[in-house]
Protein backbone atom coordinates (compact mmCIF):
# COMPACT_ATOMS: atom_id res chain seq x y z
CA UNK A 1 0.00 0.00 0.00
CA UNK A 2 2.95 2.28 -0.35
CA UNK A 3 1.90 5.72 -1.72
CA UNK A 4 3.94 8.81 -2.53
CA UNK A 5 2.70 11.37 0.10
CA UNK A 6 4.35 15.04 0.64
CA UNK A 7 5.03 15.42 4.30
CA UNK A 8 1.89 17.55 4.94
CA UNK A 9 -0.73 15.33 3.82
CA UNK A 10 -1.82 12.39 5.80
CA UNK A 11 -1.30 9.00 4.03
CA UNK A 12 -3.74 6.10 3.74
CA UNK A 13 -3.78 3.72 6.97
CA UNK A 14 -4.74 0.42 7.25
CA UNK A 15 -5.99 -0.10 10.73
CA UNK A 16 -5.52 -3.98 12.09
CA UNK A 17 -7.45 -4.96 15.53
CA UNK A 18 -5.69 -6.58 17.84
CA UNK A 19 -7.67 -9.05 20.19
CA UNK A 20 -6.95 -10.06 23.82
CA UNK A 21 -4.52 -12.72 23.30
CA UNK A 22 -2.05 -10.07 21.29
CA UNK A 23 0.37 -10.25 18.94
CA UNK A 24 0.77 -14.06 19.22
CA UNK A 25 -3.29 -15.05 18.28
CA UNK A 26 -3.28 -12.68 15.57
CA UNK A 27 -3.36 -14.21 11.89
CA UNK A 28 -0.34 -14.41 9.59
CA UNK A 29 -1.14 -12.48 6.91
CA UNK A 30 -2.29 -9.54 9.64
CA UNK A 31 1.21 -10.24 11.51
CA UNK A 32 3.23 -9.78 7.71
CA UNK A 33 1.03 -6.87 7.05
CA UNK A 34 1.82 -5.19 9.97
CA UNK A 35 5.75 -5.66 9.91
CA UNK A 36 6.28 -5.13 6.49
CA UNK A 37 4.44 -1.37 7.24
CA UNK A 38 6.80 1.35 7.00
CA UNK A 39 5.20 3.18 9.96
CA UNK A 40 3.17 1.44 12.30
CA UNK A 41 1.43 3.48 15.06
CA UNK A 42 -0.63 2.56 18.32
CA UNK A 43 -0.70 2.73 21.86
CA UNK A 44 2.06 1.75 24.12
CA UNK A 45 0.93 -1.84 25.14
CA UNK A 46 0.26 -2.64 21.18
CA UNK A 47 3.99 -1.30 20.19
CA UNK A 48 5.25 -3.45 23.03
CA UNK A 49 4.35 -6.17 21.71
CA UNK A 50 5.64 -6.34 18.64
CA UNK A 51 8.57 -8.17 17.29
CA UNK A 52 11.94 -5.93 17.04
CA UNK A 53 12.36 -4.40 13.29
CA UNK A 54 14.89 -2.15 13.05
CA UNK A 55 14.15 -0.25 10.12
CA UNK A 56 10.30 0.46 11.16
CA UNK A 57 9.34 3.75 12.35
CA UNK A 58 6.98 3.77 15.34
CA UNK A 59 5.13 6.11 17.25
CA UNK A 60 2.78 6.26 20.14
CA UNK A 61 -0.69 8.03 19.45
CA UNK A 62 -0.69 11.96 20.33
CA UNK A 63 -2.53 12.94 23.18
CA UNK A 64 -4.91 15.20 23.26
CA UNK A 65 -5.68 12.78 19.91
CA UNK A 66 -8.14 14.35 17.83
CA UNK A 67 -6.49 18.00 18.06
CA UNK A 68 -2.95 16.74 16.85
CA UNK A 69 -4.37 13.76 14.90
CA UNK A 70 -4.21 16.17 11.61
CA UNK A 71 -0.69 17.44 11.78
CA UNK A 72 0.74 13.68 13.33
CA UNK A 73 -0.73 12.09 10.29
CA UNK A 74 0.95 14.58 8.65
CA UNK A 75 4.59 14.18 10.24
CA UNK A 76 4.61 10.17 9.81
CA UNK A 77 3.81 10.25 6.00
CA UNK A 78 6.64 8.29 3.92
CA UNK A 79 5.26 4.62 2.81
CA UNK A 80 2.55 2.53 4.41
CA UNK A 81 0.86 2.94 7.30
CA UNK A 82 -0.71 0.44 9.80
CA UNK A 83 -2.14 1.48 12.70
CA UNK A 84 -2.72 -0.79 15.79
CA UNK A 85 -6.34 -1.06 17.61
CA UNK A 86 -8.02 -3.09 20.28
CA UNK A 87 -11.09 -5.85 19.33
CA UNK A 88 -12.69 -3.36 16.14
CA UNK A 89 -11.60 -0.34 15.62
CA UNK A 90 -15.05 0.54 14.50
CA UNK A 91 -16.76 0.41 18.07
CA UNK A 92 -15.81 3.10 19.89
CA UNK A 93 -12.37 3.56 18.49
CA UNK A 94 -9.23 4.92 16.36
CA UNK A 95 -10.61 3.61 12.70
CA UNK A 96 -13.94 5.67 13.42
CA UNK A 97 -11.50 8.82 14.50
CA UNK A 98 -9.58 8.14 11.52
CA UNK A 99 -12.41 7.92 9.19
CA UNK A 100 -13.91 11.09 10.44
CA UNK A 101 -10.59 12.61 9.65
CA UNK A 102 -8.91 11.51 6.52
CA UNK A 103 -12.52 10.13 5.05
CA UNK A 104 -13.81 6.30 4.01
CA UNK A 105 -11.69 5.83 0.91
CA UNK A 106 -8.08 6.64 3.02
CA UNK A 107 -8.98 4.65 6.02
CA UNK A 108 -8.94 0.47 5.72
CA UNK A 109 -10.33 -1.36 8.69
CA UNK A 110 -9.17 -4.80 9.49
CA UNK A 111 -11.15 -6.19 13.11
CA UNK A 112 -10.86 -8.32 15.47
CA UNK A 113 -13.83 -10.02 17.66
CA UNK A 114 -14.73 -6.84 19.29
CA UNK A 115 -15.30 -6.76 23.18
CA UNK A 116 -18.90 -5.89 22.58
CA UNK A 117 -19.56 -9.43 21.09
CA UNK A 118 -17.56 -11.52 23.37
CA UNK A 119 -19.42 -9.81 26.31
CA UNK A 120 -22.74 -10.53 25.02
CA UNK A 121 -21.48 -13.69 24.19
CA UNK A 122 -20.43 -14.13 27.72
CA UNK A 123 -23.50 -12.91 29.15
CA UNK A 124 -25.40 -14.98 26.61
CA UNK A 125 -27.59 -11.45 25.44
CA UNK A 126 -28.47 -11.55 21.89
CA UNK A 127 -27.63 -7.73 19.85
CA UNK A 128 -31.27 -7.42 19.16
CA UNK A 129 -31.88 -7.83 23.76
CA UNK A 130 -29.38 -5.26 24.67
CA UNK A 131 -28.03 -1.55 23.90
CA UNK A 132 -24.67 -0.56 23.71
CA UNK A 133 -23.23 2.91 25.78
CA UNK A 134 -19.68 4.08 25.57
CA UNK A 135 -18.19 6.06 28.73
CA UNK A 136 -14.59 5.77 27.06
CA UNK A 137 -13.52 8.86 27.49
CA UNK A 138 -16.76 10.81 27.92
CA UNK A 139 -19.36 11.28 30.87
CA UNK A 140 -21.07 8.06 32.89
CA UNK A 141 -24.12 10.27 32.91
CA UNK A 142 -24.75 8.93 28.91
CA UNK A 143 -26.35 6.08 30.98
CA UNK A 144 -28.91 7.97 32.10
CA UNK A 145 -31.27 8.22 29.31
CA UNK A 146 -30.84 4.09 29.03
CA UNK A 147 -32.73 3.69 32.63
CA UNK A 148 -35.89 1.27 32.39
CA UNK A 149 -37.16 -1.55 33.68
CA UNK A 150 -35.76 -4.61 32.26
CA UNK A 151 -33.72 -2.85 30.09
CA UNK A 152 -29.95 -4.81 29.45
CA UNK A 153 -27.02 -2.24 28.91
CA UNK A 154 -23.49 -3.04 27.47
CA UNK A 155 -21.18 -0.32 28.71
CA UNK A 156 -17.79 -0.07 27.52
CA UNK A 157 -15.73 1.29 30.33
CA UNK A 158 -13.08 3.68 30.18
CA UNK A 159 -10.61 2.59 33.28
CA UNK A 160 -11.05 0.34 36.29
CA UNK A 161 -13.15 3.21 38.08
CA UNK A 162 -15.86 3.22 35.56
CA UNK A 163 -17.78 0.16 37.12
CA UNK A 164 -17.65 2.03 40.43
CA UNK A 165 -18.84 5.10 38.91
CA UNK A 166 -22.14 3.59 37.14
CA UNK A 167 -22.78 1.84 40.43
CA UNK A 168 -22.76 5.43 42.17
CA UNK A 169 -25.15 6.99 39.26
CA UNK A 170 -27.45 3.86 39.66
CA UNK A 171 -28.19 3.73 43.19
CA UNK A 172 -28.79 7.52 43.49
CA UNK A 173 -31.37 7.27 40.90
CA UNK A 174 -33.14 4.16 42.89
CA UNK A 175 -31.39 1.16 40.28
CA UNK A 176 -29.72 -0.15 43.39
CA UNK A 177 -31.19 -3.76 42.87
CA UNK A 178 -29.95 -3.83 39.41
CA UNK A 179 -27.60 -6.90 38.17
CA UNK A 180 -24.62 -5.86 37.41
CA UNK A 181 -21.61 -8.29 35.03
CA UNK A 182 -18.24 -6.90 35.25
CA UNK A 183 -16.02 -8.48 32.51
CA UNK A 184 -12.64 -8.06 32.76
CA UNK A 185 -9.95 -8.52 29.96
CA UNK A 186 -12.75 -10.48 27.76
CA UNK A 187 -10.75 -13.12 25.16
CA UNK A 188 -7.27 -13.44 26.79
CA UNK A 189 -5.60 -15.64 29.23
CA UNK A 190 -6.55 -13.23 32.21
CA UNK A 191 -10.28 -13.13 31.68
CA UNK A 192 -12.25 -12.35 34.96
CA UNK A 193 -15.77 -12.24 35.72
CA UNK A 194 -17.37 -10.25 38.79
CA UNK A 195 -21.54 -10.42 39.43
CA UNK A 196 -23.20 -8.55 41.70
CA UNK A 197 -26.13 -5.92 42.49
CA UNK A 198 -25.41 -2.01 42.10
CA UNK A 199 -26.09 -1.65 45.89
CA UNK A 200 -23.67 -3.80 46.79
CA UNK A 201 -20.79 -2.77 44.44
CA UNK A 202 -17.51 -1.30 45.52
CA UNK A 203 -13.98 -1.08 44.42
CA UNK A 204 -12.16 -1.24 41.13
CA UNK A 205 -11.73 -3.66 38.59
CA UNK A 206 -9.68 -4.82 35.81
CA UNK A 207 -8.41 -1.65 33.76
CA UNK A 208 -10.18 -2.85 30.40
CA UNK A 209 -13.55 -3.73 31.33
CA UNK A 210 -17.17 -4.00 30.01
CA UNK A 211 -20.11 -3.52 31.77
CA UNK A 212 -23.62 -5.95 31.80
CA UNK A 213 -26.25 -4.01 33.19
CA UNK A 214 -29.76 -5.71 34.28
CA UNK A 215 -31.49 -2.99 35.03
CA UNK A 216 -34.36 -2.97 37.78
CA UNK A 217 -35.55 0.56 38.67
CA UNK A 218 -38.19 3.49 38.50
CA UNK A 219 -38.73 4.93 35.24
CA UNK A 220 -36.27 7.63 34.22
CA UNK A 221 -38.09 10.14 31.92
CA UNK A 222 -39.96 9.42 28.70
CA UNK A 223 -37.90 9.68 25.14
CA UNK A 224 -41.21 11.31 23.96
CA UNK A 225 -41.10 15.11 24.27
CA UNK A 226 -42.63 16.59 27.39
CA UNK A 227 -40.91 15.58 30.17
CA UNK A 228 -42.56 16.93 33.76
CA UNK A 229 -41.44 20.35 34.72
CA UNK A 230 -39.61 19.24 37.92
CA UNK A 231 -37.13 17.22 36.52
CA UNK A 232 -35.96 20.73 35.25
CA UNK A 233 -33.73 22.97 37.72
CA UNK A 234 -35.45 26.60 36.65
CA UNK A 235 -35.59 30.01 37.63
CA UNK A 236 -38.55 30.35 36.00
CA UNK A 237 -37.47 30.66 32.76
CA UNK A 238 -38.56 27.56 31.59
CA UNK A 239 -40.32 26.52 28.34
CA UNK A 240 -43.47 24.63 29.86
CA UNK A 241 -44.17 20.75 29.39
CA UNK A 242 -47.20 21.29 26.99
CA UNK A 243 -45.34 24.07 25.26
CA UNK A 244 -42.32 22.23 25.14
CA UNK A 245 -44.02 18.65 23.55
CA UNK A 246 -45.75 21.49 21.00
CA UNK A 247 -42.57 23.01 20.17
CA UNK A 248 -40.61 19.81 19.47
CA UNK A 249 -43.58 18.09 17.92
CA UNK A 250 -42.83 20.80 14.85
CA UNK A 251 -38.92 20.97 15.37
CA UNK A 252 -39.14 17.09 14.64
CA UNK A 253 -35.82 15.72 15.80
CA UNK A 254 -34.37 13.33 13.77
CA UNK A 255 -30.73 11.08 14.12
CA UNK A 256 -27.99 13.17 13.41
CA UNK A 257 -29.64 16.53 13.52
CA UNK A 258 -28.07 19.69 15.04
CA UNK A 259 -30.51 22.52 16.84
CA UNK A 260 -29.82 25.54 17.94
CA UNK A 261 -31.66 26.38 21.34
CA UNK A 262 -31.99 30.25 21.56
CA UNK A 263 -32.73 31.84 24.48
CA UNK A 264 -32.58 28.38 25.97
CA UNK A 265 -33.51 29.24 29.70
CA UNK A 266 -33.37 25.92 31.89
CA UNK A 267 -32.23 23.86 28.43
CA UNK A 268 -35.28 21.70 28.43
CA UNK A 269 -36.32 21.99 24.63
CA UNK A 270 -32.77 21.25 23.95
CA UNK A 271 -32.17 18.71 26.28
CA UNK A 272 -35.52 16.82 24.79
CA UNK A 273 -34.45 17.31 21.23
CA UNK A 274 -31.14 15.30 22.09
CA UNK A 275 -32.85 13.12 24.55
CA UNK A 276 -34.83 11.85 21.19
CA UNK A 277 -31.55 10.16 19.59
CA UNK A 278 -28.19 9.61 20.86
CA UNK A 279 -26.68 10.76 18.05
CA UNK A 280 -28.60 14.39 18.27
CA UNK A 281 -27.23 17.45 19.09
CA UNK A 282 -27.91 20.91 20.62
CA UNK A 283 -26.36 24.28 21.02
CA UNK A 284 -27.79 26.15 23.96
CA UNK A 285 -27.32 29.84 23.43
CA UNK A 286 -28.13 31.26 27.02
CA UNK A 287 -26.91 35.09 28.13
CA UNK A 288 -27.19 34.67 31.83
CA UNK A 289 -23.95 32.70 33.06
CA UNK A 290 -26.04 31.29 36.18
CA UNK A 291 -28.91 30.36 33.41
CA UNK A 292 -25.85 28.74 31.67
CA UNK A 293 -24.68 26.26 34.95
CA UNK A 294 -27.81 25.29 34.73
CA UNK A 295 -28.31 24.44 31.74
CA UNK A 296 -25.44 22.02 31.83
CA UNK A 297 -26.38 20.55 35.22
CA UNK A 298 -29.92 19.51 34.15
CA UNK A 299 -28.31 18.23 30.68
CA UNK A 300 -26.07 15.79 32.72
CA UNK A 301 -28.92 15.26 35.52
CA UNK A 302 -31.26 14.12 32.24
CA UNK A 303 -28.69 11.81 30.30
CA UNK A 304 -27.46 14.13 27.41
CA UNK A 305 -23.85 15.67 28.94
CA UNK A 306 -22.86 16.32 25.22
CA UNK A 307 -24.86 19.28 25.06
CA UNK A 308 -23.10 22.34 24.34
CA UNK A 309 -23.51 25.70 26.59
CA UNK A 310 -22.10 29.19 24.88
CA UNK A 311 -22.59 32.02 27.21
CA UNK A 312 -23.76 35.12 25.47
CA UNK A 313 -26.20 37.36 23.41
CA UNK A 314 -27.51 36.26 20.22
CA UNK A 315 -26.85 37.29 17.55
CA UNK A 316 -23.54 38.19 18.18
CA UNK A 317 -22.69 34.81 19.09
CA UNK A 318 -24.45 32.47 16.84
CA UNK A 319 -21.89 33.37 13.86
CA UNK A 320 -19.60 30.60 13.62
CA UNK A 321 -21.43 27.80 15.53
CA UNK A 322 -22.37 24.42 13.70
CA UNK A 323 -24.89 24.32 10.77
CA UNK A 324 -28.28 23.96 12.53
CA UNK A 325 -30.88 21.39 11.20
CA UNK A 326 -33.52 23.76 13.59
CA UNK A 327 -33.33 26.15 15.40
CA UNK A 328 -36.11 27.48 18.34
CA UNK A 329 -35.92 30.79 19.83
CA UNK A 330 -37.57 30.83 23.36
CA UNK A 331 -36.43 34.23 24.54
CA UNK A 332 -35.35 37.31 22.74
CA UNK A 333 -36.91 37.23 19.57
CA UNK A 334 -37.76 40.69 19.27
CA UNK A 335 -33.76 41.81 19.89
CA UNK A 336 -32.35 43.50 17.19
CA UNK A 337 -31.07 40.71 14.39
CA UNK A 338 -32.43 37.44 15.82
CA UNK A 339 -34.86 36.01 13.85
CA UNK A 340 -32.87 37.80 10.32
CA UNK A 341 -30.15 35.85 11.66
CA UNK A 342 -31.69 32.54 12.45
CA UNK A 343 -33.50 32.40 9.52
CA UNK A 344 -30.21 33.06 7.02
CA UNK A 345 -28.34 29.70 8.91
CA UNK A 346 -31.52 27.85 8.62
CA UNK A 347 -30.71 25.02 5.62
CA UNK A 348 -33.30 24.00 2.74
CA UNK A 349 -35.88 21.45 5.09
CA UNK A 350 -34.91 23.08 7.99
CA UNK A 351 -37.25 24.06 11.06
CA UNK A 352 -37.43 27.21 12.88
CA UNK A 353 -40.02 27.73 15.85
CA UNK A 354 -40.18 30.83 17.96
CA UNK A 355 -42.22 31.12 21.17
CA UNK A 356 -43.66 34.71 21.90
CA UNK A 357 -45.59 35.81 25.03
CA UNK A 358 -45.79 39.38 24.78
CA UNK A 359 -47.63 41.66 22.21
CA UNK A 360 -44.70 42.99 20.91
CA UNK A 361 -43.74 39.60 19.88
CA UNK A 362 -46.94 38.32 18.74
CA UNK A 363 -47.07 41.64 16.49
CA UNK A 364 -43.32 40.25 15.28
CA UNK A 365 -44.61 36.99 14.22
CA UNK A 366 -48.04 37.84 12.41
CA UNK A 367 -45.72 40.23 10.25
CA UNK A 368 -42.62 36.53 9.98
CA UNK A 369 -45.97 34.41 9.19
CA UNK A 370 -47.28 37.14 6.42
CA UNK A 371 -43.75 37.44 4.73
CA UNK A 372 -42.88 33.73 5.30
CA UNK A 373 -46.00 31.72 5.33
CA UNK A 374 -45.51 28.52 7.67
CA UNK A 375 -47.62 27.79 10.72
CA UNK A 376 -49.08 30.51 13.10
CA UNK A 377 -51.24 29.39 16.25
CA UNK A 378 -51.61 30.38 20.19
CA UNK A 379 -51.56 27.83 22.89
CA UNK A 380 -53.72 28.31 26.22
CA UNK A 381 -53.55 25.97 28.66
CA UNK A 382 -55.17 25.75 31.51
CA UNK A 383 -54.64 23.88 34.80
CA UNK A 384 -56.99 22.66 37.68
CA UNK A 385 -55.88 24.11 40.86
CA UNK A 386 -57.89 24.69 44.03
CA UNK A 387 -60.34 27.57 44.60
CA UNK A 388 -61.07 27.91 48.56
CA UNK A 389 -62.90 24.16 48.61
CA UNK A 390 -64.02 23.47 45.09
CA UNK A 391 -61.27 23.28 41.84
CA UNK A 392 -61.13 25.51 39.11
CA UNK A 393 -59.29 26.07 35.99
CA UNK A 394 -56.52 28.47 36.34
CA UNK A 395 -55.15 30.13 32.73
CA UNK A 396 -51.33 29.88 32.13
CA UNK A 397 -50.09 32.45 29.68
CA UNK A 398 -50.87 32.81 26.34
CA UNK A 399 -48.33 31.49 23.82
CA UNK A 400 -47.81 32.46 20.27
CA UNK A 401 -45.68 30.06 18.17
CA UNK A 402 -44.43 30.89 14.87
CA UNK A 403 -43.29 27.15 12.96
CA UNK A 404 -41.68 27.63 9.73
CA UNK A 405 -39.82 24.78 7.39
CA UNK A 406 -37.26 26.21 4.65
CA UNK A 407 -38.21 25.22 1.62
CA UNK A 408 -35.81 23.15 -0.75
Amino acid sequence: MSQTTSPATPPPITVVGVGAEGWAAMPAEQQKLVLDASVVIGGARHLSMLPDRPDQRRHVWPSPLREQLGAFLGEVAGGSVVALASGDPLVSGIGSTLIDVLGADRVRVIPAVSSVALARAELGWSAESCVVVSLVGRDVSLVVRELSAGRRVVVLSSDENTPAAVADLLRNLGYGASVMHVLGDLGSADFSRRDGTVATWTGPSSRLNVIGLELIGPPHGSWVAGLPDSVFENDGQLTKRDLRASALARLAPVPGEHLWDVGAGAGSVGIEWMRAHPTCTTTAVEAHPDRAERIARNASNLGVPGLRVVVGKAPEVLDGLPEPSAIFIGGGATAPGVVDHCLAALPAGGRLVVHGVTIETERLLGELHAAHGGELTRLAVEVAAPIGTFTGWTPMRTVTQWAFTRGA
